[in-house]
């Protein structure tokens, strides 16, 4: 397993849920962390109890490419490098075949599609520096099949699939891994309003944290292009 120890990753959406789980576990182990969300200053202040030199917060919007910019030009001054880009920001809404507005697609497309897109983008020349770039993008069981009408969501999370294998493709040669962590349930405010799970039986954010860090420190010749993560029994997954 690769040493955490000056090694650098950014994270998308670490405010809370999955994303924050995950800056905490790094960060616990040694990892450099770069946390990025729209309001910098709460993000910060969120993570009081962890500040200091091996934790940076910034800006992040996913439809704002000048706030990527400036993300990774933070991260690369505070840091010197840049190892690991978690995209885990995302949202969801209630669009569906039969009904929604066009708006509504658009601000999933953005914020699960071009957001991590651009990001990656922009990352990839300095993962490929690091000769053991990592990748998590963090999707969804509904971007492995369909068993709902918020068919915006799976749309996205469908096209996040192929983004990370794309990913992989391109990057391999350099030691550029890139994995697809896809859970079912999770006990984030995103599933606040779900009845058809209890809160008890949906996955703990901690729990997938632990398995991101693992991708993130695994060797280039043991590479995991997706980890489908359920919280309930189903046939195909």
């Amino acid at each position: 397993m690769l040493a955490p120890e000056g090694r650098t990753i950014m994270i998308s959406g670490a405010s809370r849920g999955i994303g924050r789980a995950i800056a905490e576990r790094l960060h616990a182990r040694g990892y450099n962390v770069s946390v990025g969300a729209r309001d910098r200053d709460r993000l910060a202040g969120s993570f009081s109890h962890i500040a200091g030199s091996r934790f940076l917060a910034c800006r992040y919007e996913a439809g704002d490419r000048d706030s990527h910019a400036r993300w990774l030009e933070e991260t690369l001054t505070r840091f010197g490098r840049l190892d690991g880009l978690v995209n885990n920001a995302g949202t969801s809404n209630g669009f569906s075949i039969e009904a929604g507005e066009e708006e509504e697609l658009d601000a999933l497309v953005s914020a699960n599609v071009k957001g991590p897109l651009f990001l990656t983008r922009s990352c990839l020349p300095h993962l490929r520096t690091s000769g053991a770039g990592r990748i998590v993008n963090v999707a969804s069981l509904s971007g492995k099949r369909v068993r709902n009408d918020n068919i915006a969501y799976a749309m996205t999370k469908f096209a996040l699939m192929a983004l990370t294998h794309g990913t992989r493709r391109i990057g391999w040669e350099d030691g550029v891994r890139a994995t697809a962590l896809c859970p079912s349930f999770v006990a984030t405010d995103l599933t606040a309003g779900v009845t058809k799970v209890s809160r008890s039986d949906m996955i703990a954010p901690e729990d997938l944290a632990h398995l991101a860090e693992t991708v993130i420190a695994l060797p280039n010749t043991a590479s995991i292009a997706e980890m489908l993560v359920n919280c309930r029994l189903e046939d195909t997954l």
